[in-house]
């Protein structure tokens, strides 16, 4: 699909707001250097179910570990909410009021009433579908700051929507893309009984398929993952998106790994610095790209900004991570030292050596380092094996049963 030229005229705008979806401690450490916010869920009323760390009881906690690192806080309350999930639709409103977020996502209106009787501004998430300015003034009027808009509008669309609203504009920039209209699939629930639209998306769209005729023949085609969408990746065109006046841009991903996190907030914040600095090149784009293909991801596309995706915008050929860089699990830490700044790890698959670069994660804890130390038994080792209980030098702290990874 044919992409006009953009002129990279610098002309003066104010930066978008960087939004990343995380799902715990580990991920806003590994992403709050370069965003300006985060976006979570907790427990209840997600569309992302199996994001369970944050609950209503460490909310408050949770927030305050945001704001001290110089982020916003928004949280998504953003599930189908039934007859019997209203009580629970009031706790978590209540909550997010204590907790001081700086907005709800939310969509529904017995949540967007219920935020606005307690105080809580509210941004209307993408599950509601707005797709021209009548319905985002319609929001508007209902006290809504900021509307996330359909991931199924052009670019022009959305440029159109803009020049006839004040209200402000978000926008997925990059991560990943549903088969369906977004967020309104009912694949999962029909195939086995757990709702995509109540946060239990068992992703079937990412098995692999076979196409069958009317006559009972399997049908030849261009792969098996026939409806696994290509990932979104924008960040070579930051500058159309700044000027189309896109005031947020929304990274998806609360389930990617923290690795993942940092990757795609540094490339997105250079990105926009770079634009709004005057150096935004084409090339420094595609170098950003290559970046972005290291970590997780299904392929890449431009969504529906450019377009309605045709085959282009598919991965039949693909399982679900195309990225050719892969971590491997080496061990798990057992204990940590912190006035040796050292750790206990167990090697249960793979050794290490001196020199490798390594991940510790686990659900508080994001470290990235080199391995600089080994000791057993008194003596420094250059190489451990699997099966080994060593000592590592850590450059911060670590917990017991973190998981090292080999990078």
């Amino acid at each position: 699909m044919k992409v006009a030229a953009f002129s990279f005229s610098m002309r003066k705008s104010s930066k978008p707001e960087l939004i990343l979806g995380i799902r715990n401690l580990a991920g806003l450490e590994a992403c709050y250097r370069y965003a300006d916010a985060v976006y979570f869920s907790t427990d209840l009323l997600s569309l992302r179910a199996r994001a369970k760390e944050i609950t209503l009881e460490n909310l408050e906690e949770f927030v305050k570990e945001v704001r001290a690192r110089g982020l916003r806080a928004y949280l998504a309350v953003n599930s189908t909410v039934k007859e019997e999930r209203l009580g629970e639709a009031s706790r978590v409103v209540e909550a997010a009021a204590k907790a001081g977020v700086d907005a709800l996502i939310a969509w529904d209106p017995a949540v967007i009433l219920r935020a606005r009787k307690a105080g809580v501004r509210v941004h209307i998430s993408t599950q509601a579908n707005v797709t021209n300015h009548e319905t985002a003034e319609f929001y508007r009027g209902l006290g809504a700051e900021r509307i996330v808009l359909s991931r199924e509008l052009s670019l022009k669309e959305v440029k159109e929507i803009k020049e006839h609203t004040e209200v402000e504009i978000e926008a997925f920039v990059h991560g990943a893309m549903c088969m369906a209209v977004s967020g309104r699939c009912h694949l999962s629930a029909y195939v086995l009984g757990r709702s995509g639209n109540c946060g239990e998306c068992t992703q079937p769209c990412r098995w692999e398929w076979e196409l069958h005729g009317e006559n009972g023949i399997v049908a030849e085609s261009r792969g098996k993952y026939l409806l696994s969408a290509k990932d979104l990746c924008m960040v070579e065109h930051v500058p159309e998106l700044i000027e189309a006046g896109i005031s947020a841009f929304k990274v998806e991903g609360r389930l990617r790994d923290p690795g993942y996190l940092e990757v795609v907030s540094r490339c997105y914040r250079e990105a926009i610095d770079a634009y709004a600095e005057g150096n935004y090149t084409p090339e420094r784009a595609g170098a950003w790209k290559e970046e972005l293909a290291s970590v997780y991801n299904r392929g890449f596309s431009t969504g529906f900004y450019f377009g309605v995706p045709g085959l282009e915008g598919f991965s039949p050929e693909r399982d679900m991570n195309a990225s050719e860089k892969k971590r491997r699990a080496a061990g798990v830490v057992e204990n940590y030292y912190p006035r040796q700044q050292a750790a206990a790890i167990r090697l249960l698959e793979e050794g290490i050596a001196v020199g490798d670069e390594i991940l510790i994660e686990g659900s508080t804890t994001y470290l990235k380092q080199q391995v600089r130390s080994l000791r057993k038994g008194g003596f420094e080792l250059e190489r451990a094996e699997m099966g080994d209980e060593v000592g590592l030098a850590v450059d911060g702290a670590v917990r017991k049963n973190d998981r090292v990874f080999i990078i």
